[in-house]
């Protein structure tokens, strides 16, 4: 019999996703996971409770590790708070593509949206912190409540657009994806010229570049 191994979170993660994308299905149980990958069952409820907990980690890992990255970076701590979500952006897309088919696996599931906005729960619970620290200028209000309302709109109205820039590369074909880097630039600057009030040349162009993707496909 072999010996068990001793598994970190991140060694069953990568177990799991290579068990997803070789049998495009979750595992039937957590004790025939644990025991294909040579590991006590007792090792993974040490830090999932389920597979659906897993999945969730896996997108918050993306996330963790981007912020790795930044954090090491000298540039990025100079950068204002423009560049710096886009930085985070264009890093969070390369770990995504570098993990492209798990992802596109999980988040295509077209019959169950509820499990799917369940899975990135984690996701949007540290981007949204994320969003929050880079201390976003908006317009001065006096009252409290009204600050409070802002301040979700814009974590918000941050997480809905990466979730719209999910979905354009998972369904961008362009080579090395460059027309999710382009749109992510345009979505970004135009966020911030409307927080700016100068809304109008950027949803011009915005709106001219979707259409005309739009107009492609069909």
């Amino acid at each position: 019999m072999r010996k068990k191994k001793s598994k970190s979170s991140s060694d069953i993660i990568d177990n799991y996703m290579d068990y997803v994308l070789e049998h495009n299905t979750q595992p039937k149980s957590v004790y025939s996971f644990a025991k294909a990958n040579n590991f006590e069952e007792t090792e993974f409820y040490k830090y999932f409770g389920n597979f659906e907990a897993l999945e969730q980690s896996v997108f918050k890992a993306f996330f963790d590790n981007a912020l790795t990255v930044l954090d090491k970076s000298e540039e990025y701590k100079l950068f204002d708070t423009r560049n710096k979500l886009l930085s985070f952006y264009y890093t969070f897309f390369e770990i995504l593509t570098a993990n492209r088919s798990y992802v596109v696996n999980v988040l295509s599931n077209k019959t169950d949206k509820l499990k799917t906005l369940r899975t990135l729960i984690k996701l949007k619970q540290s981007f949204t912190a994320y969003i929050e620290t880079l201390e976003i200028s908006r317009l001065e209000v006096k009252q409290e409540t009204l600050e409070k309302v802002q301040d979700k709109t814009l974590k918000e109205s941050a997480w809905i657009q990466l979730m719209i820039t999910m979905k354009f590369w998972i369904e961008d074909t362009s080579p090395s994806f460059e027309k999710t880097d382009i749109f992510i630039e345009k979505a970004v600057n135009t966020s911030f010229d409307l927080i700016d009030i100068k809304p109008l040349k950027s949803i011009i162009d915005l709106g001219k570049f979707l259409y005309k993707e739009k107009m492609h496909i069909n």
